[in-house]
């Protein structure tokens, strides 16, 4: 009996001197997605052991994946958008994240087009990523209307693919100009298209402040309390990295067969590069009015297929316990 309690007692005392941050931190990530690029930065460098962090990292098959893993527990963390973590939140879901990305895509036209405002857009058909309630579409609708005082989708023949089908679109003359993804439309432009407008600049001039940031690392309140350690050493880690992506072309040779560039210069240094244009440098969880007036003008557009019966941000979208 006495060896019995001294084993319990021994156990316990194993337990309270074990850190909270020796827990694994479970990050669900999609196994083809840009964030894979981070991430293998992070193990690259050491980035995760440096900040005291163990990650395991689970893959996902898409975005909507990782959110259904989030709300069930699977998974402590994952990238989702300001929008979709907004709505959880009025629906009394506690979850919030940590800007990411401020990448966008933005409106491609093929070689030699003749359109040269988004008011040459009338009559003409428009492959789109996403589907029809997908953020950047609502956007480039929402401008199209403050340019023309017109409605895109009575104007315009909407066809709605996968990214890939969409590229193949612009390519083959099926779409007379392609609203897709940045790194899509990166692909795009290493094969000779042109951006006519990007999103940013769509938000830029519909009053949007800044770009807001659209991903983000998002996690429940309970993770947060219950892996602090983890969770606030794994934000490090993601913003060294992040840092390294912006200023070291070095960190990039390795990354080369990630991003489907093996061989061919001009798509790695055009991915390479538009990629940096959307990395997130600092984080002030007090500066939410981009994304406010961002959220408000998808509101107004998008509607409730959008944005549900909510019309502005919840003001706990992103996390008050971190900064940088």
């Amino acid at each position: 009996m006495r060896s019995f309690a001294s084993f319990v007692i021994a156990a316990l005392a194993l337990c309270l001197a074990t850190p909270a941050s020796a827990a694994p931190l479970i990050l669900g990530a999609q196994e083809t997605g840009t964030v894979q690029w981070e991430l293998a930065t992070i193990q690259a460098l050491g980035l995760d052991k440096k900040h005291g962090v163990e990650l395991e990292i689970r893959p996902l098959a898409d975005s909507r994946a990782g959110q259904i893993a989030l709300l069930a527990g699977a998974v402590d963390v994952i990238l989702s958008d300001f929008v979709w973590v907004s709505i959880q939140r009025h629906q009394g879901g506690a979850v919030t994240m940590v800007p990411h990305s401020l990448a966008v895509g933005g409106l491609m036209l093929p070689a030699g087009s003749a359109i040269k405002s988004v008011a040459d857009l009338k009559g003409k058909t428009i492959a789109v990523a996403g589907g029809p309630v997908d953020k950047s579409w609502v956007t480039l609708q929402a401008y199209y209307n403050s340019v023309t005082g017109a409605n895109l989708l009575d104007d315009v023949t909407a066809n709605y693919g996968a990214p890939p089908l969409v590229n193949e679109l612009l390519g083959n003359g099926g779409a007379d100009a392609a609203l897709n993804f940045w790194q899509w439309n990166a692909r795009s432009k290493a094969a000779g298209a042109t951006e006519l407008l990007s999103v940013a600049a769509m938000l830029r001039d519909l009053g949007v402040s800044e770009q807001p940031p659209l991903l983000g690392w998002t996690f429940t309140e309970e993770t947060a309390a219950a892996k602090h350690d983890a969770l606030t050493g794994f934000l490090d880690a993601s913003f060294e990295a992040k840092d390294r992506l912006l200023h070291d072309d070095a960190v990039w040779e390795p990354l080369r067969a990630l991003m489907g560039a093996e061989g061919d210069d001009a798509l790695f240094t055009r991915l390479r590069d538009d990629y940096r244009a959307g990395i997130v440098s600092h984080y002030d969880p007090t500066t939410t009015a981009p994304a406010e007036q961002a959220f408000a003008l998808l509101a107004k557009f998008g509607g409730s297929d959008l944005v549900g019966d909510s019309q502005t941000l919840d003001p706990g979208t992103f996390w008050k316990g971190f900064s940088k």
